[in-house]
């Protein structure tokens, strides 16, 4: 089997997205590294996406620019698809670490963080008419990072189809019970906070009157 630097290794998986997991798969190959600067990608791809597409195309900029959100819809949803998937094939029997699920996964995602960059250059060398390329571009990028991902899960796990979809229904499903768990904790916390907060102001007055 051939014998590739870790990011041939990224490129081979891109390319080749029925074999090229498998091929990972038995040379242990795979870089923690090189994952989470994809996922640091990520997150700069949906700011730059968000923040600095053309206004002729989209036009809902906000003035404040709050990081959180941004925060959330990439750094936070790629480690809960993670944590989610581990957890539910575990239960399945599945094969994959939380360590080679990490970097397949992130491997998976090039494809659409690269259509998040182009599509931005695109809508600023664009006009209005011509915003059908930037779609197909989007979804090419949104569709190829989909079958990388199914095919990593089916190979970190060596599941077949039907379990793999059953997998990734699962993990979806669990991903939004987490999220509405942290919700609810998030919000408890700030109930909890803003309770301290009153008793605080009520003793503090009370001691100056």
């Amino acid at each position: 089997m051939m014998d590739l630097s870790e990011k041939q290794w990224v490129k081979h998986a891109v390319m080749h997205p029925f074999e090229g997991f498998e091929d990972m798969r038995w040379k242990k190959s795979g870089s923690l590294k090189i994952s989470f600067a994809i996922v640091a990608l990520f997150f700069i791809g949906t700011v730059v996406h968000d923040r600095l597409y053309a206004f002729h195309f989209m036009n809902s900029y906000d003035r404040l620019f709050n990081i959180v959100p941004y925060i959330v819809k990439s750094i936070v949803i790629f480690a809960a698809w993670v944590t989610a998937n581990w957890s539910v094939c575990t239960l399945l029997d599945g094969e994959g670490t939380l360590r080679r699920i990490c970097i397949f996964s992130s491997y998976a995602l090039i494809p659409y963080v690269a259509s998040q960059f182009l599509t931005t250059i695109m809508s600023h060398l664009l006009v209005n008419d011509e915003g059908v390329f930037i779609s197909c571009v989007y979804a090419a990028g949104l569709i190829w990072s989909g079958v990388l991902m199914f095919n990593a899960v089916k190979t970190a796990h060596q599941y077949s189809v039907l379990k793999t979809a059953a997998a990734v229904v699962l993990t979806v499903a669990g991903m939004l019970v987490m999220m509405f768990l942290l919700v609810l904790v998030m919000s408890l916390f700030q109930k909890v906070g803003i309770f301290i907060y009153s008793i605080y102001t009520e003793l503090q007055y009370r001691f100056r009157v």
